[in-house]
């Protein structure tokens, strides 16, 4: 029995590792987002900041760690083998959960995982024990804390409300006395601004944090809390002073230094606060493992009331943890794409490609919203709102020449970090595991809104990618809950079996997902490469990146077309479906860069603008092209996934010796592109043509088989659909060619 539960424990702290990186994975945009938006140093710089952040805040977490041995449910109430399962199934539930956000690049709560999986898998064990008390003695409320867990939930819930709330008036106040154009009044305000943001840092950092911290003593966490006062006028005179010197004399930017210290202190207030979402439960566990072990009682009959007392989680177990984060903050690259999320939905240029599309709720709050602005408009004199519209000017800003632009500006960065910084800390200081994630988030979209960010162009997008990762908020309480509760329950009937099954699922989706992500990765760095051009936006290189594109493009068409003929002669439905998946694969690259074209036109030299209406229609065509493919793979698989009658063998081979020639017409067109001989393009119009006039040969040939009854009508409507859409083929890609062709000329000539 000793033996099982050292295997239980092991695996248990096997389970915190890993969940130390997934969960760093998804909670590094929290302290990362600010810093990379707005560009203020080199990656290189922005993590080394952050690691020492990480390293030095996940000392001031042991007071955290509580919630996970008492916050959610009542220890004594539950014998060492049933928390040992608990536990097992929230490692297990959370380790999933936040992987598989993580691969869709979506921010969720690692808080809001571990409470619900706490709350779903002691409520299992909870019902467990109510079948086994006939008498009734006991009820739920006997085993789950129910009024801590609520005051937590709800500490999370309103963290949202304040969260975007302060952000939104902060930002709009700081933006009215500063305005876009801040270089000259941050002269004489910068470093009294600095003051105030770095002292603010300081006390929610330090003062409030210090009782939290495993190596500081009772005698210093005492004095720092009598000599509150005089601490924080030292820190704003000396914070104040110092930043002006360094402004005057070495001309630095004072809101880089605010960036980079507040990037320390919101990593430091994420290790604090979150280190408990991931070694908390493992560490309770190895406490209830040590509390049994001393005892000498079956672990079926030993209450955990040990639990109950406070703990003080040695400092070289919260170093290790902080390592750990550390390094995956460095090396994982799902928390890039969480980043890049954030980021989007928060940055200020309005014309940039938008990750998410409009949805109906959204189309509904702007409309909503923009009938509220024009009556709020009318009680606001007109010098006043001349005035406040003025200090949110943009157009003052000269942007960058190269294509860097940062998402935002320096200023929008320093309030997304203080206020995110000085909201959590405060929340841990009063032990409420506070969602670093919400909070965050929540500024930075409140920062947004205030800055004006989501203009016209913009707001119903970025409402929905708001939308869309609060609705995930709320999947992954309800997923937490449910899926730890069923885990529970699993390992309660089948032990060590169920045990083994959870960790070879739990092997198997980390792999899985890890190969997703790269899968998804690959395919958008693809379409960024195809719309980024050189520094230089050189004539050549515009030409060459503009060929090699429509030359792939062309060929993934002419091979999804031959896929889909050669497939729906087999009746392969499996077959269809994966060269349907690419089709559709195939649209949205296409889609992605046609949007795009606005990056190309404004790097057009002056004198080469007469190329621009060429390079449009390159991709009009194209996304013409790419939806007539869409058009013939979908009803095809539609129609072999109704188990409809197959086309006749005359209809089939009609149809492949067509889609031979339709494909030697694409390799001649790519043969064209590739050796810049347009004047082989007359030849290409003949075979085109050519291939037109056999559409309509073989079409006639159909609607005699139709006269004749010799056609299903199921088949016959999608033999005539698929030669009409072949017809479009044809067509645009061949104006895609000629597009080319006239784009390559105007830019050379």
């Amino acid at each position: 029995m000793d033996q099982f539960y050292i295997i239980v424990v092991g695996i248990l702290f096997i389970l915190a590792i890993t969940d130390l990186i997934v969960g760093v994975s998804n909670d590094a945009v929290n302290f990362l987002n600010s810093a990379i938006g707005s560009k203020v140093a080199p990656l290189r710089v922005i993590l080394i900041i952050a690691t020492l952040g990480i390293l030095f805040g996940a000392t001031f977490s042991s007071g955290m760690m509580e919630v996970a041995r008492k916050g959610i449910f009542n220890p004594g109430e539950f014998f060492f083998s049933d928390l040992m399962i608990i536990f097992l199934a929230v490692m297990l539930t959370d380790i999933i959960l936040l992987d598989l956000f993580n691969t869709f690049g979506l921010p969720t709560s690692t808080t809001v995982s571990i409470v619900f999986e706490l709350l779903g898998a002691s409520v299992a064990i909870a019902f467990i024990k109510l079948t086994g008390d006939p008498d009734g003695a006991h009820t739920l409320g006997t085993y789950i804390n129910s009024s801590k867990a609520l005051a937590i939930i709800a500490g999370i819930l309103l963290s949202i409300i304040v969260a975007f709330s302060v952000g939104a008036i902060i930002m709009f106040l700081t933006r009215v006395i500063f305005s876009f154009n801040y270089t000259k009044t941050l002269k004489y305000y910068g470093s009294v601004w600095g003051g105030i943001a770095i002292t603010a840092i300081t006390y929610f950092m330090l003062v409030k944090g210090a009782s939290g911290a495993s190596f500081m003593s009772e005698e210093v966490v005492n004095w720092i809390t009598n000599n509150t006062g005089r601490l924080m006028l030292y820190s704003f005179a000396g914070w104040t002073i110092l930043l002006q010197l360094l402004s005057l004399i070495f001309k630095i930017n004072i809101l880089k230094i605010i960036v980079l210290v507040g990037t320390f202190s919101l990593a430091m207030a994420f290790a604090g606060n979150d280190l408990v979402n991931f070694i908390g439960v493992p560490l309770a566990g190895y406490e209830s493992y040590k509390a049994w072990l001393a005892s000498g009682i079956s672990p079926d009959a030993l209450p955990m009331t040990a639990l109950a007392a406070k703990v003080q989680t040695p400092t070289l177990f919260l170093l290790t943890a902080g390592i750990v984060m550390a390094l995956a903050l460095w090396l994982s690259k799902k928390s890039r794409t969480v980043t890049k999320t954030e980021i989007s939905l928060a940055r200020q240029d309005q014309e940039e490609t938008e990750m998410f599309e409009s949805s109906s709720l959204a189309r509904s709050l702007v409309r909503m919203t923009t009938n509220m602005s024009g009556f709020f408009n009318v009680l606001v004199p007109v010098r006043a709102a001349r005035w406040i519209d003025s200090r949110f000017d943009t157009s003052v800003v000269k942007k960058p020449i190269k294509g860097e632009d940062a998402s935002f500006d320096l200023l929008r960065a320093s309030i997304n970090l203080v206020m995110s910084g000085i909201l959590i800390a405060y929340g841990t200081s009063h032990k409420l595991p506070l969602s670093t994630t919400y909070v965050t988030f929540m500024v930075a979209m409140g920062t947004s809104l205030a800055d004006r960010a989501w203009g016209r162009e913009s707001a119903v997008y970025r409402i929905t990618g708001v939308i869309v990762v609060i609705g995930g908020w709320f999947f992954t309480a309800i997923a937490a809950f449910s899926s730890a509760f069923l885990i529970a329950i699993f390992i309660n009937w089948a032990g060590v079996w169920a045990i083994s099954a959870m960790a070879l699922i739990v092997i198997y989706m980390l792999i899985r997902s890890y190969r997703t992500h790269n899968d998804r990765e690959l395919k958008s760095e693809a379409r960024d490469k195809s719309i980024h051009f050189s520094d230089t936006t050189s004539g050549d290189g515009m030409i060459s990146l503009c060929r090699d594109t429509l030359i792939t493009n062309i060929l993934q068409i002419s091979t999804l077309f031959d896929k889909t003929v050669i497939e729906m002669g087999q009746e392969n439905r499996k077959g269809v479906k994966k060269v349907l998946k690419e089709v559709r694969e195939l649209n949205l690259g296409v889609k992605f860069r046609k949007d795009n074209v606005h990056r190309f036109l404004r790097k057009l030299d002056e004198a080469k603008v007469d190329a621009g209406p060429y390079y449009v229609q390159i991709y009009d065509f194209l996304r013409e092209a790419a939806h007539s493919l869409n058009f013939i793979t979908e009803p095809v698989y539609k129609h072999i996934d109704n188990n409809h009658s197959p086309l006749s063998k005359e209809q089939h081979k009609e149809l492949r010796e067509y889609s031979t020639q339709v494909t030697e017409y694409f390799n001649f067109l790519i043969y064209i592109l590739k050796s810049g001989n347009f004047d082989n393009m007359q030849d290409a119009v003949v075979k085109q043509q050519e291939l037109l006039d056999r559409n309509n040969t073989i079409r006639k040939t159909q609607i005699k088989r139709i006269k004749k009854g010799s056609s299903g009508t199921k088949a016959s409507m999608l033999y005539l659909n698929i030669l009409n859409e072949v017809r479009n083929l044809l067509l645009h890609t061949g104006n895609s060619a000629k597009a080319y062709r006239d784009f390559h000329n105007a830019i050379t000539k």
